[in-house]
């Protein structure tokens, strides 16, 4: 490995691609504590939260299967059961900002979340015959579906006359504050980094890519200081350092 590697920083994040998802899955088991199961003869990823009510499946297949990546959680005697899927090609830092959100141990922010209000910050508009946000672009969009008690967040992202890039839903019974971590994520203007030769072939008239050298040190720990920066968070919420259920296990691909 030289001292520099070469990378892309794309922008608009939401059309990067997903990423290595390992920077959603080592989190959970190595600072939050979630046991992984799985099937040898099955390509999936399940983990589990301590308490048993939050499940993780990771089960890649057709990328446009809607639920490559599901959480789910059950019903406990404060919340109503809730479920969320994400597509394949859903970048994995909009995922990781769900499950932080999740595994917060200050738990959900004082006062109430509103989804849309961090898009309206970014400049998020609602277009014309819709009832939601769209992107300034207009590739991606946020709308809430339905009625009370049987409603549902949806997102997507597409490019007009191309199939859709990726979507995510949300079961209106969701703790909004989870929401609102995601649509934060979709509105911050920070790029995504990705590897230069794998570059998303979708949309790339409407994304911008900045390739340029960094630190291979930079690249190469990019897990591990997230998860230093995540046990650390952890230790000051909760005074107890997190004792890692083991070490590193291979990319999840």
């Amino acid at each position: 490995m030289g001292d520099t590697v070469e990378q892309a920083f794309i922008a608009p994040r939401y059309l990067a691609g997903i990423g290595d998802p390992g920077w959603i899955t080592q989190p959970l088991h190595r600072v939050s504590g979630w046991s992984y199961g799985h099937d040898p003869l099955i390509p999936r990823v399940l983990l589990t939260s301590p308490d048993q009510l939050t499940q993780l499946r990771l089960a890649p297949g057709d990328p446009d299967d809607p639920d490559w990546w599901t959480i789910r959680q059950a019903r406990t005697a404060d919340h109503p059961a809730w479920a969320v899927t994400f597509q394949s090609r859903t970048p994995v830092e909009i995922i990781a900002a769900f499950t932080d959100a999740l595994t917060d141990p200050s738990g959900p922010p004082a006062g109430s979340s509103d989804p849309f209000a961090a898009l309206q910050k970014a400049g998020w508009e609602t277009p014309r015959h819709f009832g939601g946000l769209a992107a300034p672009d207009g590739i991606t969009r946020v709308e809430r579906l339905g009625n009370p008690g049987s409603d549902l967040w949806h997102i997507e992202t597409a490019v007009i006359r191309d199939p859709t890039i990726w979507r995510a839903v949300f079961t209106g019974t969701t703790p909004l504050h989870l929401i609102t971590a995601v649509t934060k994520a979709l509105g911050d203007p920070a790029p995504a980094m990705r590897d230069p030769h794998r570059i998303p072939g979708w949309a790339r008239d409407r994304m911008s890519v900045d390739t340029r050298h960094v630190a291979a040190t930079d690249v190469a720990f990019a897990l591990e200081r997230r998860i230093s920066a995540l046990a650390e968070r952890h230790h000051r919420a909760t005074g107890v350092a997190p004792a890692p259920p083991g070490p590193a296990r291979g990319h999840t691909r």
